[in-house]
């Protein structure tokens, strides 16, 4: 199957790049939303009841607590619904990060609404904290699914800890994760019954439906219903699988109309393969090799339960897939000189970029880091590149390096911006390219900006298991 990785390709649909004003549009959108959850607040007596004693002031906060906590919570489900125009414009990476600052934002604003509005409320009734408590939650309307809600939430935060996720197998943490729609949707009652903004403001009312509605669709059309559409379309299945090297294997895949599927070398999808239990969780992959006619080819590590499957594929199973995304591409490249970072299987989207580019004989270097020798996949499809493209290609292998570092073990003596210079000495010219895991991207960017790289030219993906 290798041999078709260089061949005649068939010609590509691709999605424009969204406009460089979108990301000014929606970050308006994203402020405007949590000013107006504050106007409606204010305009519900919300600053009036701040003076109204100690009891309401409190009450008051909480309630302000709940709807900002609330508006986040919805604006979080829509950075992760996989808006095209959002993912094209920002990425997965800077996606995930506005996710996660999102996220732990609205739950502590949601433990503050929570701690608040009892307090408030023991007070107007002077009675226990513990005895409002059980009052609330047995007595009034929704507060039995909002308590559910907030366990949901509490488990999912917990496991969204990096101590704890790194404790986590991928497939254990996504199907955790997922608890948090079944989160938002059982608070949804509650809001609708006991919010004094729902049950008194005909404007906040139409505000609040229309911002869940939003992600609700968000959620149906992008999550589900354009992946169950391109899966439908294409009939993606599995052609050929290829070790590559220990614990790594190739999937070729072929499906109907590929062509079509906006998809290019450096992105990533997510795959369900129907091959028995546990076909429904969806793991990242890569593609290793660019698109080419009915033909791609995805490369996987060994590092799960999802993954470890892979290498028993048999030809014929029949692929779901969800994507592309990524940034990671060619439309990141100005023309000119190219560096390309890579350790272990990050190798994979470098590699099927490092075909496809256009760039000259000697203008593309790459630096391709590994523990051991065998740990070096693709080194015949290497050694091609370098024969037939110019690619200038330098294994880095060894050990790791005791401090935060991209270089192995035996580079101790050079500092990292250094050994980037000698190994690629037009660097400071060039469009950076990265991926790997965590800690390896960051010592590697770096060491690219001080060896002089612009932060605007250089480009990364990172991989988190």
């Amino acid at each position: 199957m290798s041999t078709t990785v260089a061949g005649r390709r068939t010609p590509r649909r691709t999605l424009p790049a969204a406009p460089a004003w979108w990301a000014d549009v929606a970050g308006a959108a994203a402020v405007l939303s949590l000013l107006v959850v504050t106007a409606l607040w204010t305009a519900d007596r919300g600053v009036q009841e701040l003076s109204g004693g100690a009891a309401t002031g409190l009450t008051s906060l909480g309630r302000l607590a709940g709807l900002v906590s609330a508006d986040l919570m919805l604006v979080q489900v829509v950075l992760m619904a996989r808006v095209p125009l959002i993912e094209r414009r920002f990425g997965q990476d800077r996606i995930a990060r506005w996710h996660r600052l999102t996220g732990f934002t609205s739950f502590h604003l949601l433990l503050a609404h929570v701690l608040l509005t009892v307090l408030g409320y023991a007070g107007t009734a002077r009675r226990g904290v513990l005895a409002e408590t059980w009052d609330l939650v047995v007595t009034y309307p929704g507060m039995l699914l909002a308590t559910a809600a907030l366990a949901l939430l509490v488990l999912v935060v917990v496991t969204s800890v990096r101590a704890a996720r790194r404790r986590l197998r991928y497939e254990s943490w996504h199907l955790l994760h997922l608890y948090a729609y079944l989160g938002v949707a059982l608070a949804l009652p509650h809001q609708l019954w006991t919010g004094a903004d729902f049950v008194a403001s005909p404007l906040a009312r139409a505000y609040w439906w229309t911002l869940y509605l939003l992600a609700l669709a968000s959620v149906l059309v992008w999550r589900l219903g354009l992946p169950a559409w391109r899966s439908l379309r294409h009939r993606i299945e599995v052609a050929a699988v290829v070790p590559e090297a220990p614990g790594v294997t190739s999937v070729w895949l072929r499906g109907r109309d590929l062509h079509r599927l906006p998809v290019r070398a450096g992105q990533f999808l997510l795959w369900r393969f129907l091959d028995g239990p546990g076909w429904s969780r969806a793991h990242p992959y890569s593609l290793s090799a660019p698109p080419n006619g009915d033909l791609m080819r995805i490369t996987v590590k060994d590092l799960g339960d999802g993954s470890a499957r892979v290498a028993a594929l048999r030809p014929g199973t029949r692929v779901l897939v969800e994507g592309p995304y990524g940034r990671l591409t060619g439309e990141r490249w100005r023309g000119g000189g190219i560096t390309m970072l890579a350790c272990g299987v990050g190798i994979t989207p470098l590699l099927a970029l490092l075909w496809e580019l256009p760039y000259a004989p000697g203008q593309a270097v790459l630096l391709h880091r590994a523990r051991t020798p065998e740990d070096l996949a693709f080194r015949a499809e290497l050694d091609r590149l370098a024969a037939e493209r110019g690619v200038v290609v330098h294994h880095l292998v060894g050990p790791r390096a005791a401090r935060p570092s991209w270089l192995p073990a035996y580079a101790e003596g050079l500092s990292d911006a250094e050994a980037l210079r000698r190994l690629s000495p037009g660097v400071a010219g060039h469009d950076v390219f990265l991926c790997g895991p965590d800690g390896w991207v960051d010592a590697a960017r770096a060491a690219t900006r001080a060896a002089g790289v612009p932060e605007a030219h250089t480009h990364h993906e990172r991989f988190a298991w």
